[in-house]
């Protein structure tokens, strides 16, 4: 099978990202970076030598000696061996199944996968919460450590906390003008060439002229990447498409894994946490990727959403499971109807990340932006990259 990424084969990867998952939520510090050397070591060991491969992963995810107890018991309890390997997974290695009886208390990778990703982002009270998100924000230091803090270290009480940052972020977005300005009576910068034509036939100059920024009619489009291979951030750039969907004008927004969905009218609300509860009806969380069907679904139902004023918003971790072709023909087709295509990644920020799956090396030269999207400052970074 082709490699996914520097030689793991796609099941691989993926399951390597879950397990990633599973080391965090029991309290290990596992960053994006540990879970793709994760998937690069599972290329170099014998996937037949269970012990081989427990300390490899040992190796890349534990750092310090008290580790080492919840290590053992999140492998435990999601790697197995079987007789016959799954699909896209070589050797014995496979994910366990729900009912493991050594570790109940862990939720392995892979189960319930339509609605784990978003079941853990509203077990808090949701009493109060008609009264809408609050728009206070933190203190300037803290606010500068929240904005560089990469998304997937933040803990599911800080959910808060950052969402009032986004809210603040999109409606820097929605607030950015354009280059152009068009004529004003009193207010906006001297437009000179207007005031010298005015004044052609006086003495002097005493009839001013103004110009003021020309507002943009922009139409965002934004195609939000919800499969496995993107839980760790998955939460947090779904509240930035909350944040988009409630101050700009016009915004149309789809998620996908192995096919496409409108959550245009879920996003729409005052609450944050209600929207993630109706969100539990899109049947396609933190499944499979397939990035390349998913457009090939947008582009045959909803082309008429783009033109030249429009700006279409991909975030993915481009880990696709369908053919690169297939991914390439239909960014190509968007590209021609769309003023602009951005795709966000998330794993961008990490500095040792090289864009070797399948699917990004098919879609970078398609794309007029590539850009990091780990932290609330690379979406802040958005705003000088929204020009037509």
């Amino acid at each position: 099978m082709a490699p996914d990424t520097a030689g793991a084969p796609r099941g691989l990867s993926a399951a390597m990202v879950r397990f990633g998952a599973l080391l965090r939520q029991r309290g290990l510090p596992v960053t994006p970076g540990q879970v793709t050397d994760g998937a690069r070591a599972l290329d170099v060991l014998d996937l037949s030598d269970r012990d081989e491969i427990y300390l490899g992963l040992r190796t890349v995810f534990v750092s310090q000696p008290e580790d080492v107890p919840t290590f053992d018991l999140c492998f435990d309890a999601f790697w197995r061996l079987r007789a016959e390997p799954e699909e896209g997974i070589p050797g014995l290695i496979a994910i366990p199944p729900s009912d493991a009886g050594d570790a109940p208390q862990i939720a392995a990778g892979g189960q319930k996968r339509d609605t784990l990703a978003l079941d853990t982002w509203s077990d808090e009270d949701d009493e109060g919460e008609d009264a809408g998100e609050p728009l206070g924000v933190p203190g300037v230091s803290d606010r500068e450590a929240i904005v560089a803090q990469d998304f997937s270290t933040f803990s599911a009480d800080q959910l808060d906390e950052v969402l009032k940052l986004t809210i603040l972020i999109a409606r820097r977005l929605a607030r950015r003008l354009s280059r152009r300005r068009r004529p004003a009576r009193r207010r906006g910068r001297l437009d000179l060439r207007r005031t010298f034509r005015a004044n052609l036939s006086r003495g002097e100059i005493i009839d001013l002229r103004y110009r003021q920024r020309k507002r943009r009619k922009i139409r965002l489009v934004l195609l939000c990447d919800v499969s496995g291979s993107m839980d760790l951030y998955s939460r947090f750039l779904l509240q930035f498409l909350f944040a988009l969907q409630n101050v700009f004008g016009r915004v149309e927004t789809f998620t996908f894994s192995t096919r496409l969905t409108r959550v245009t009218e879920y996003l729409r609300g005052r609450s944050y946490r209600r929207v993630l509860r109706q969100l539990t009806d899109v049947r396609d969380w933190s499944g499979g990727t397939r990035i390349g069907e998913s457009l090939g679904q947008f582009n045959r139902e909803w082309s008429h959403l783009m033109d030249r004023r429009t700006i279409v918003i991909l975030l993915s971790d481009g880990w696709d499971t369908g053919e690169p072709e297939v991914l390439a023909a239909e960014l190509m087709r968007i590209r021609r109807r769309a003023g602009r295509l951005i795709w966000l990644n998330p794993l961008l920020g990490n500095p040792s990340y090289e864009p070797l799956t399948r699917g990004m090396a098919a879609a970078l030269p398609l794309v007029h932006v590539f850009a990091p999207a780990h932290n609330l400052a690379a979406l802040r970074d958005l705003a000088r990259r929204l020009d037509l």
